[in-house]
């Protein structure tokens, strides 16, 4: 297994890893925002308050995006054990 070889798993790996967690991190981001923007206008500052909507976000976008990561780390697995020969050699 060469450096290159090394590298770019490691690489594909990580751009997975965005793939599959940015949906649900981008969606507690945006309720967060929403939720910090209405407390800053009603003036009430509970810090328990952004916890349950982000949790009822996170669960909603994971039930709509699960399938395609489902997909994606499907693929990805299948590349890894499919080329696993060609890099112990």
């Amino acid at each position: 297994m060469t450096d290159e070889m090394v590298i770019n798993l490691g690489a594909e790996a990580i751009k997975l890893m965005i793939y599959i967690a940015g949906p649900m991190l981008l969606a507690s981001m945006a309720i967060g925002i929403l939720v910090s923007v209405i407390q800053a206008i009603t003036q009430i500052n509970e810090a328990t308050l952004t916890f349950i909507p982000k949790m009822i976000a996170i669960v909603i976008v994971l039930l709509v995006m699960a399938p395609w990561m489902m997909e994606l780390m499907k693929s990805y697995t299948t590349d890894i054990m499919g080329n696993a020969s060609n890099w112990v050699r």
